[in-house]
């Protein structure tokens, strides 16, 4: 189906991978995977044809369609929700085009017309309709938003609009470039159970290793310029790996004690005329092997130390009788909570039960209509959303707003924590006001560890980081002295942390006192990720 063969691509200099060779057969599921930076978007870029290799060769089936989720929308001009997903929308632009076109060279009666034409009405069949309809409900569309224009709703929103589309199509080979970053959990598990019965092949780059855990049957690694192929999904790929690298090492560590033997032995009996000839026979063994290069450790998490937040309270915050209502909607009624300092706790529950909202009112955020929300002593507490851009200065750059935090970091320092998160070189000195969603998301973070409040609230803080960098979050957290109150559909992240669990749902908040395996034990959900949404 898909064929590259001895692929290279430079940028000024710098290579990106060489040699590379990648095969996706017919049903494969494949994850391409790598450091951020590595070349996995250009790839993709290649085989699209949108970008030309400096060699190699991408060979496709002739007949094999193809469709493509990009991470960023294109512009969705004035069309609705239901002409994305169904695919009008494309072909009412082709065929504007086409009009247009031959509008000005004078004529319309043409072949070309009804053709564009034909296709529109091909995509206007109800049976299309109706698919697209089930792929927009699956991916957490309300009926009242079919009609909606797209240009009213967010980034996210149209990203599903557009996987709705590419659903309905049901391409050969789906190429997907960070899936999971727009989808909320309901939305993500449907689509994971959908792609496991998905008859077409699958190319993926991705940052959840939940996700390609269930799907993926093999991963290509651009690891140091080489595209090395695994077998098995992403954590075997990890154990594989690392099994790869130790038997290489040792290889080479052999190798070079045997050297170190041989020429130690040639320096000594060089110049002993009876021992001379063996001297030169171990020299020529040297010469004579095939050299081992030492390899190149796999990357690991950058490793900081989150400075000690000043000491709070033991009762870090308290819920008191709470009532909170949208309008007519209930969320809670008579809430009593209370968060323990030093607590790790995750809020899980299904979708739209009130987790954020539970978490805003911990935070302070929202004001209940009923009940009193208290602080603990010397409480300093830190809300992080995923919709914090504007808490950025927009004149200052990226390192001068991590450096206006915590003035007692230096730049050299901010500027290795910034590069674990993924803001490499010059990137730094981008002024803040020119960042995207998910860069303006990643520095806030880096700007909360590197001054950390005492009580940290946290709404899916490993959205837009790569597996690397949640690797580095982790660890700063795991060895945070302060209170940390998550959400996450990232079950990696949650049992890495998570000391205590809060089940959020019908309005109540019960508590788990254990980790991540007690709850699973405790609520007698089976499947790690379908508890997160348990009722």
């Amino acid at each position: 189906m898909l064929s590259i063969r001895k692929l290279k691509k430079s940028y000024g200099g710098q290579t990106l991978f060489e040699d590379a060779d990648l095969q996706v057969n017919y049903g494969e599921r494949v994850a391409l995977v790598g450091p951020n930076g590595a070349g996995k978007s250009t790839i993709f870029r290649i085989i699209l044809g949108e970008e030309e290799a400096d060699k190699g060769e991408v060979d496709r089936d002739e007949y094999t369609l193809v469709g493509f989720l990009p991470q960023e929308s294109e512009d969705v001009g004035d069309y609705t929700v239901i002409e994305i997903a169904t695919g009008r929308a494309g072909m009412l632009a082709e065929l504007e085009d086409t009009l247009k076109k031959l509008e000005d060279a004078g004529t319309v009666d043409v072949p070309q017309y009804y053709e564009a034409q034909g296709k529109f009405d091909a995509l206007n069949d109800p049976k299309v309709e109706a698919k697209a309809k089930e792929m927009l409900r699956g991916l957490g569309y309300s009926h009242d938003d079919f009609d909606r224009p797209a240009k009213e709703m967010s980034g996210g929103w149209i990203m599903r609009a557009h996987l709705a589309r590419l659903l309905v199509i049901e391409p050969d080979l789906l190429m997907l470039d960070e899936p999971t970053n727009h989808l909320d959990l309901m939305s993500l598990l449907w689509f994971q159970n959908y792609l496991k019965n998905y008859s077409g092949a699958i190319l993926m780059i991705s940052h959840d290793r939940e996700f390609m855990d269930e799907l993926v049957e093999s991963v290509h690694d651009i690891e140091h310029g080489k595209l090395v192929h695994y077998t098995g999904n992403y954590s075997d790929f990890i154990e594989q790996r690392q099994a790869a690298y130790e038997q290489k090492n040792n290889a080479y560590k052999n190798q070079q004690k045997q050297i170190k033997e041989l020429q130690e032995f040639a320096n000594k009996f060089r110049s002993v005329s009876s021992k001379a000839s063996q001297a030169q026979s171990k020299l020529k063994e040297i010469e004579r092997m095939d050299k081992i290069e030492k390899p190149i450790a796999p990357k690991k998490p950058f490793r900081f130390q989150i400075p000690d937040p000043p000491r709070g309270g033991q009762k870090a915050i308290e819920l008191i009788d709470i009532d909170f209502a949208y309008g007519k909607h209930k969320v809670y009624e008579g809430l009593n909570l209370t968060i323990e300092r030093g607590e790790r706790t995750v809020l899980v529950g299904p979708n739209g039960s009130g987790k954020s909202t539970l978490l805003k009112l911990l935070a302070g955020e929202l004001e209940p209509q009923k009940g009193e929300r208290k602080a603990g002593h010397n409480a300093k507490i830190g809300y992080f959303s995923q919709h914090r851009a504007a808490t950025l200065n927009p004149n200052n750059t990226v390192v001068s707003e991590v450096l206006e935090a915590a003035p007692t970091l230096r730049e050299d320092e901010a500027r290795g924590i910034l590069g674990s998160f993924m803001f490499r070189k010059e990137e730094v000195y981008k002024m803040t006001k020119v960042l995207s969603g998910g860069e303006k998301s990643r520095l806030n973070l880096v700007k909360f560890l590197v001054d950390p409040p005492n009580i940290l609230l946290m709404d899916e803080p490993t959205t837009h980081l790569d597996i690397l960098t949640v690797e580095s979050l982790i660890i700063a957290l795991e060895n945070y002295q302060g209170t940390l109150v998550f959400i996450s559909h990232d079950v990696h992240f949650i049992k890495k942390l998570a000391t205590d669990v809060i089940h959020v749902a019908n309005g109540e908040a019960k508590r788990f006192h254990g980790d991540w395996d007690y709850f699973i034990e405790k609520s007698g959900a089976g499947d790690e990720r379908a508890a997160l949404t348990a009722e």
